[in-house]
């Protein structure tokens, strides 16, 4: 699927109810439902956890419509600016540092990158959507390698996002239009396995998009349109759902990113909703991103990609609003 599609449907599954799952609620069922997240405590009945973020500072460089961010050891911060085909990088003040990047099919180009992540090393990959592989580059964003991905059954890959694991030398790719992860040795670049096919049930998925790795190297992939998060081990097992179909706390309307912090909590941003939930190490859900002294919900404008540094920095990418927004969480856990 082109970013242009790509895009056009995702605002247009904002704004319609074109989904089956969309066409089971209006906006009045919405604007009612969504009160289970805001209603205050006097209404004990609907109360919910608010874990405390204090803004920090917000960044805009000319974006369209970026969706993903990732943070380098360093501090350093990585967006990707999908329509403007480039990688842009900030320090950790959020200070314009470089950028790099064009349209094209050439080694360094790109044609719509959507996912990043950068190792411990500050290598970085890109998931080149349009060009249907993987780009790597070394802290220096010299072009070093490229992982050109297989079409299935004519059908070319779509890479959305990779995820690396420096620890059993792995490469994570979801290839979304193909309800897919494409597994890959991370030295030598051979292709490993494939995890998941399309789908409801487990490991399986209909248009997978952003992943995120735990601690313990377990991934976490948004399975958007069967509205939940899916967790898999490293070996690649089924491990257990986070949420479901709903507006209900603990549940989605069109789940994108997904972040773990350094206690093991899951984030998951819903690009309808505008809210990030928080989810404990069970899968359990633990609460919303907020005000906590003032007991209100933050409303973010189509959160996507997320990132959470070691300092308890959390970084959400906004895509229509054209920015990246930078907290600190405060909430420490139960």
């Amino acid at each position: 699927m082109q970013y242009e599609k790509k895009i056009h449907e995702f605002v247009k599954a904002i704004k319609s109810n074109k989904k089956r799952q969309l066409k089971r609620m209006n906006r009045v069922i919405f604007a009612l439902s969504l009160l289970v997240l805001v209603t205050p405590p006097t209404a004990p009945a609907f109360a919910v956890n608010i874990v405390h973020i204090d803004f920090l500072f917000k960044i805009s460089s000319d974006f369209k419509e970026p969706s993903d961010v990732a943070v380098s050891k360093n501090g350093d911060i990585y967006v990707v600016d999908g329509v403007n085909n480039k990688i842009k990088i900030f320090g950790p003040n959020g200070k314009a540092l470089a950028k790099f990047g064009e349209k094209g099919d050439r080694n360094g180009q790109f044609r719509f990158p959507l996912g990043i992540d950068v190792d411990r090393s500050g290598n970085i990959y890109i998931a080149d959507s349009g060009n249907s592989r993987v780009q790597i580059f070394n802290p220096n964003t010299v072009f070093t390698a490229k992982i050109d991905l297989p079409a299935k059954n004519g059908k070319p890959a779509d890479p959305t996002d990779v995820a690396v694991d420096r620890s059993r030398n792995r490469l994570y790719v979801v290839d979304n239009d193909n309800h897919r992860l494409l597994v890959y040795d991370l030295a030598t670049r051979k292709f490993i396995k494939t995890i998941g096919g399309p789908g409801e049930n487990k490991l399986r998925f209909r248009y997978p998009f952003l992943m995120a790795l735990d601690k313990k190297q377990y991934l976490y992939i948004v399975d958007v349109i069967n509205t939940r998060v899916q967790v898999v081990n490293p070996d690649g097992l089924f491990v257990m759902y986070i949420g479901g179909w709903g507006v209900d706390k603990g549940h989605f309307f069109r789940p994108k990113g997904v972040a773990v912090d350094t206690q093991n909590r899951v984030y998951v941003s819903d690009s309808y909703m505008g809210v990030i939930q928080v989810f404990d190490t069970f899968g359990q859900f633990y609460g919303v991103l907020g005000n906590a002294h003032k007991r209100e919900v933050k409303k973010f404008r189509t959160p996507t990609g997320m990132f959470i540094d070691d300092h308890n920095r959390l970084y959400v990418v906004e895509m229509l609003a054209q920015q990246v927004s930078v907290y600190r969480i405060r909430d420490r856990g139960k």
